[in-house]
């Protein structure tokens, strides 16, 4: 929910959005005409939240205020899943960027119970996303092993990044197909796919800001073919077009998702 889109959203047809996402600290104490438009949008369709600045793998104090704001702004909008990004983006102050955590035995355990941490101020589960990255630090173990590794201490739910896992196949030269197989599927909640920059063959840059490819499109659909259709969040945060080219990949999602409605195991 860009403010951007929001007349198109406003505009949309019944039956062409089954939930929106938005972003919390792009939104808290927002009034006027925008605080109005999500007010609406909120009573039409179901609003997910997808945090930017809770920087879970960080070295800093956990912002409990933000938490606190975050807390309020879920209740008020009667919001079901609330997400954020499995790594961190603070230091002394935000960084305006999504850093990758080192993939180390300590980086899961601190990881792990900050995020522990935050389920237990808000009194519910989250769900971390794998985020894509083009250095990783001293690995210890590869990004799978990392990720199951925090799900599983934290006890939290995965918020799959479908366009995440390609680029980063790509740019690190793993198999996408064989990195969603092994992640635990019961505890994947929701997906999200969006378009990428080709920078070069072997570099692909995470922008949101262009229309879903067709191997995009293609392992998602294998995707759903693993473990069934789960809400998915289509993501497109600039170069917006015009609506009727955003509702035809909402269309094609939805084709994907039927024809694997009734795939899947957990």
């Amino acid at each position: 929910m860009r403010r951007a889109l929001l007349q198109d959203l406003r505009d949309a047809p019944t039956g062409d959005i089954d939930f929106l996402e938005c972003a919390p600290e792009n939104w808290i104490g927002i009034g006027g005409p925008a605080g109005d438009a999500l007010a609406e949008l909120a009573t039409r369709h179901p609003l997910t939240c997808h945090g930017l600045s809770l920087s879970l793998g960080s070295t800093a104090p956990l912002d409990t205020v933000l938490l606190e704001q975050v807390g309020r702004f879920l209740a008020r909008h009667h919001v079901p899943l609330y997400s954020e990004h499995l790594s961190y983006c603070s230091d002394e102050g935000h960084l305006y960027d999504l850093l990758p955590i080192p993939f180390t035995d300590e980086a899961v355990r601190h990881t792990a119970s900050r995020i522990a941490r935050v389920q237990d101020l808000l009194g519910r589960r989250i769900a971390v996303e794998n985020v894509s990255y083009y250095l990783a630090p001293e690995p210890a173990m590869d990004e799978l092993a990392f990720t199951n590794a925090v799900l599983a201490e934290a006890d939290c739910d995965l918020l799959l990044d479908v366009n995440n896992v390609y680029v980063n196949a790509c740019n690190h030269g793993y198999d996408a197909d064989a990195f969603i197989a092994g992640l635990p599927a019961a505890r994947i909640v929701c997906l999200h796919v969006a378009g990428h920059l080709d920078e070069a063959p072997d570099l692909k840059i995470d922008t949101h800001g262009s229309a879903v490819i067709d191997p995009v499109w293609d392992l998602l659909a294998r995707t759903y073919a693993r473990i069934g259709a789960r809400p998915t969040l289509l993501e497109r945060d600039f170069n917006f077009p015009p609506y009727a080219e955003l509702r035809g990949e909402l269309q094609h999602i939805r084709q994907l998702m039927a024809a694997h409605a009734g795939n899947g195991h957990d």
